[in-house]
């Protein structure tokens, strides 16, 4: 109690430079936490954009390629599938159910996914969520389409409003625009934060139907009746990709292998959360030049503390000497300025976690929204327990190298400074 009385009123006595270096350990504290809570919302989204389908069906080519053009919308797909290869696929005794897609076409530099209701019915994303309108319906017309989230904001679009797309996915106008076909928006997503807020969405009869020569005008019919025998007429060839779940996961691993061998066509079969995984692994190099940042930042802010222990020694020479002069050791001494050292880290690791979880807080809605992190599970890891606790024990030990200096300073040498 003696020790704590003695180090509140020497930090009060430097409250100014006390509060500057409890302020510097806060900020690399809160700056730690954050890179730390950004890698593992970044994880989770990324590894968890697509969960509870355990396979995704491709034309042969490697993991990561189908992954990414089925799931993030980067890169196109060397081949199609035959849609009677799809059939039958989805017609095994272990599949539950099945999406397909449809790639090809764009608008405006988003891609437009052709697909089925499966889709809106079994996809997840982020453990059970589920696709949700944020308005409208999903499409029922041949020429209707359901816009996500970012392309709704982005382009301003709204129900009722007429698009046209056209041939590849680029930021220009594209190369051909089907403009004699143009679809009407009905539906616009709810934010998702992932891959699916940058897409459009339509029909496979549609995308089936874009391609196709302009049939002869029916004439007495009204626009539904119309769509209805369009729709009628036309034949899917192919799709791109599909997502499959199995009814057991210990039949996932022997479908895979099915598929994989398959001898009409060559198919590639991937569990989606094992090819995610890998594909975060191969990016932890960005992962750790934010840790080296914030570590650095760390280090800093106790090179301020270990200055301002340190210069101040001079200033504390008499009180040194005092308290040797009144009995004090040299180990009691040691102990104060170890003990001022650990409090002013634990202040600052203290006022960052607080800074921290305020931040998080009121950002978490607009962190959600705008790039998809979501702050979710503990509100500590096991490794950010890890990094408080080594911050808290490297301040004790930086409090040793004035504390070490303290000692060598003699009753002598104190009492003889000139005031």
């Amino acid at each position: 109690m003696v020790f704590l009385n003695l180090a509140l009123k020497s930090l009060k006595n430097r409250m100014y430079t006390s509060l500057l270096t409890v302020l510097a350990i806060a900020l690399s504290v809160v700056l730690l936490l954050a890179v730390e809570r950004a890698r593992r919302a970044a994880e989770d989204g990324f590894t968890q954009t697509i969960s509870q389908t355990d396979l995704i069906v491709g034309a042969r080519t490697g993991p990561v390629e189908l992954i990414l053009y089925t799931v993030f919308n980067i890169g196109n797909a060397s081949h199609n599938i035959s849609y009677t290869t799809y059939q039958e696929i989805k017609k095994h005794p272990a599949v539950e159910w099945t999406i397909p897609y449809s790639l090809g076409d764009g608008h405006h530099g988003f891609r437009v996914v052709g697909t089925n209701l499966d889709f809106f019915n079994h996809y997840r994303f982020r453990g059970n969520s589920k696709i949700e309108l944020a308005e409208g319906k999903v499409f029922s017309g041949l020429w209707d389409v359901v816009v996500g989230a970012d392309v709704a904001k982005k382009l301003k679009y709204k129900i009722g409003d007429k698009i046209v797309v056209a041939h590849g996915v680029t930021r220009t106008e594209g190369v051909h625009k089907h403009d004699d076909k143009p679809f009407t928006i009905v539906g616009l997503m709810a934010a998702t934060g992932t891959a699916l807020d940058q897409s459009l969405y339509v029909s496979l009869e549609a995308i089936e139907g874009l391609h196709k020569e302009p049939q002869d005008e029916h004439h007495g019919e009204d626009d539904h009746d119309h769509n209805h025998h369009e729709e009628s007429q036309i034949k899917i060839e192919s799709v791109t990709a599909f997502f499959l779940r199995t009814k057991s996961r210990i039949e996932t691993l022997q479908l895979q292998r099915e598929i994989n061998t398959y001898k009409d066509e060559p198919l590639l079969a991937i569990i989606p959360g094992v090819t995610l995984n890998e594909l975060w692994r191969s990016l932890s190099y960005l992962e750790n030049v934010l840790k080296v940042i914030s570590w650095l930042v760390v280090g800093i802010g106790f090179m301020a503390m270990l200055i301002a222990l340190t210069t101040s020694l001079n200033e504390r020479r008499r009180e040194m000497a005092i308290l040797r002069a009144i009995g004090g050791s040299t180990q009691q001494i040691l102990f104060l300025l170890i003990f001022e050292s650990t409090l002013l880290t634990l202040s600052g690791v203290t006022l960052g976690i607080l800074v921290s979880m305020a931040v998080i807080t009121v950002m978490r809605p607009w962190l959600e929204v705008e790039f998809g992190f979501y702050l979710v599970g503990s509100a500590f890891s096991r490794s950010e327990m890890i990094y408080l606790a080594f911050i808290l024990l490297a301040g004790v030990l930086v409090g040793f190298i004035p504390a070490l200096r303290a000692q060598k300073i003699s009753l002598k040498d104190g009492l003889s400074v000139n005031t």
